[in-house]
């Protein structure tokens, strides 16, 4: 093992050690209970098996067949979750195979970015983290599961998923996933038209032909955001079959892998011999596989936090100075879009996770000694599915790259670093995706201009406003101001200023995510505006300095001016009312700050 991810695990460990022993007191305490539906009143089961068949509830009764929980994400309007739509009748039926039963335990609510970017439902977005782990407890707490599968693919709904099953880690859980959309225009096509298009260049029509032919049918986008982030993320943990994140929702492979994972669970409960609760699978060790993963893929800064939150929940405490210390051992491996033009679908045909995760454990940068769905180490997920007849069957995956524009060995990396840094200053902490940034754009020192919106921004650079260099500063996006949008319509203007020679960085305690790309943006500023941070007292003309390369964020103005200097002030009333926004008010006074997660679950 490399010493410094030993160092930073152990770090964690140390850190963690109060509140992980409470955890799994917990959880062996729930698990210590014996069958669950066992400890329900005659009237609490009648009402939990009321609708089953009489063969059903004679299994249920008898307490002997494992009865699996299924929740989901589902829904007809996102294409990442549309096919979910008979994955629970394929689920019922795999399980009756096995003598067992399965019940849908409940819906959760899953609202796509790509959909409400630049919208009023945006500042819900990552608020409905929160919601959906809130909605997933729910429909576990009836007590009556064995196990139970999850049925989740995108942005927020896969760490919301987690974070519940997480606390009710003495179940066994398994993530199953549905797969991206297959390929359609380049990304360099689409980034082209939409560049284009931010210049004035390209008309309406053109731009929605070109996004069409983009996301243009079921599955999940085929960029590297946050949902392809989630779900190569939740298969280095162990909690996803191996080689299944990227199997297309139309592969004959797809159905059999749902059915493969669905029998898997009937066959790790606590009423068979081979039990493996989620408590005993997810633990400092694959929490920092996650982060390996994370960094050597340049995945979604969103999970930045996530990866904080859905740690706390097993009890453990994960800081930025986790990612950026093992940034700086686990090499960048993969060009994937926005960080490159290839797509999920071409990572996974030049060896995709198999190969990925045989690298990293050749360098030693994983921890194999893991438990996972599928039995102890990782080395399981070296290898890969296939269809032998309509059983799946598992093979040693590649070695070699087939195609090292997109996937290289680690003794051949794209950089000798991962993708995200953490950058610190008077300014506070602020994390930057530095994968698909040019190492001549990652020193900018230039005057700040000051935005309270991205449509403000964006209206400033169309109009010609903002010809010279620039740090635009974007402040008032933060969790308890507006619930931290995604500022992803930001990038094609950002990056044309850019591209016209300009220096040009951006600097906001809002997100950019999956789509951080060519422009040095500090995202996730912490301490935020709202909140006192010193963000709220920058003035247009100071001069900003952001180092991605030594990690340091400062304005350049005295410290002695700077405690004179009055706050500026953003009345955000408006931005709190419609669309729903009024019933997040809580959540707002409750949100942590975005290094700890910019969660309102814990009061600690």
């Amino acid at each position: 093992m490399n010493p410094i991810v030993v160092k930073v695990t152990n770090d964690i460990i140390e850190r963690s050690k109060t509140l992980r022993q409470q955890y799994l007191k917990d959880m062996k305490k729930a698990q210590e209970q014996g069958p669950h539906r066992g400890k329900l009143s005659c009237g609490n089961l009648a009402h939990g098996f009321a609708a089953c068949t009489p063969q059903e509830k004679q299994k249920l009764t008898l307490m002997e067949e494992a009865n699996i929980g299924i929740v989901s994400s589902y829904n007809d309007m996102l294409s990442a979750h549309q096919p979910y739509d008979d994955y629970p009748a394929q689920i019922r039926a795999a399980v009756e195979e096995m003598g067992s039963i399965a019940q849908f335990a409940g819906g959760v609510p899953a609202m796509c970015d790509g959909v409400t970017q630049g919208q009023d439902g945006m500042e819900l977005s990552l608020f409905s983290r929160d919601n959906i782990a809130q909605g997933a407890a729910i429909a576990l707490s009836h007590n009556m599961f064995d196990a139970a599968v999850y049925l989740g693919i995108c942005d927020k709904i896969v760490p919301g998923l987690l974070i519940a099953a997480l606390r009710f880690g003495h179940l066994p859980a398994l993530f199953i996933p549905a797969g991206p959309m297959q390929s359609g225009i380049s990304n360099a096509a689409k980034s082209a038209v939409r560049q284009r298009y931010a210049q004035g260049q390209a008309s309406r029509d053109e731009l929605l032909e070109a996004e069409s032919a983009s996301y243009h049918s079921a599955g999940t986008c085929t960029f590297y955001g946050t949902a392809n982030s989630n779900q190569l993320l939740v298969e280095m943990m162990g909690l996803q079959l191996p080689g299944s994140s990227f199997v297309n929702p139309t592969d004959p492979l797809r159905a059999a892998l749902t059915k493969h994972a669905s029998q898997l669970s009937t066959k790790i409960t606590a009423l068979g011999r081979d039990y493996r609760p989620l408590y005993d699978i997810v633990d400092e060790r694959s929490i920092v596989n996650s982060i390996v993963g994370l960094l050597a893929t340049g995945g979604s800064t969103n999970h930045t936090m996530h990866i904080v939150a859905y740690a706390r929940a097993a009890g453990i405490i994960v800081n930025w100075d986790d990612f950026a210390v093992l940034s700086k051992v686990v090499p960048l491996m993969t060009r994937i879009y926005p960080n490159g033009q290839a797509d999920i679908n071409h990572f996974h045909a030049a060896g995709g996770m198999a190969f990925l995760v045989n690298q990293l454990l050749k360098g030693g940068l994983l921890h194999e000694d893991v438990n996972t769905i599928v039995g102890k180490g990782l080395s399981h997920y070296t290898k890969e599915p296939f269809l032998d007849g309509d059983k799946v069957v598992w093979r040693d995956g590649p070695t070699d790259s087939l195609d090292l524009d997109v996937v290289r060995p680690i003794e051949n990396p794209f950089s000798a670093e991962g993708g995200l840094s953490l950058l610190k200053g008077n300014l506070g902490r602020s994390v930057i995706k530095v994968s698909a940034v040019a190492e001549e754009n990652r020193i900018v020192e230039a005057p700040a201009v000051i935005f309270h919106s991205q449509n403000a921004l964006a209206e400033a650079i169309s109009s010609g406003e903002l010809k010279r260099d620039c740090v635009a500063v974007v402040r008032f996006q933060g969790p308890k101001a507006l619930g931290m949008p995604e500022l992803h319509k930001l990038t094609p203007y950002l990056v044309n200023l850019q591209d016209q020679g300009y220096k040009v960085a951006l600097v906001t305690d809002g997100r950019m995510s999956g789509a951080s790309g060519k422009v040095p943006a500090a995202i996730h500023l912490t301490p935020e505006a709202f909140a006192g941070g010193l963000i709220a007292k920058i003035r247009e003309g100071d001069l900003i300095r952001l180092d991605a390369n030594e990690g340091s964020l400062s304005v350049l103005v005295s410290d002695e001016e700077l405690a004179n200097r009055e706050a500026a002030e953003q009345d955000l009333g408006n931005s709190h009312q419609g669309m729903g926004r009024e019933l997040f008010s809580a959540q707002r006074m409750l949100v942590s700050g975005a290094e700890q997660g910019a969660c309102s679950l814990f009061n600690d």
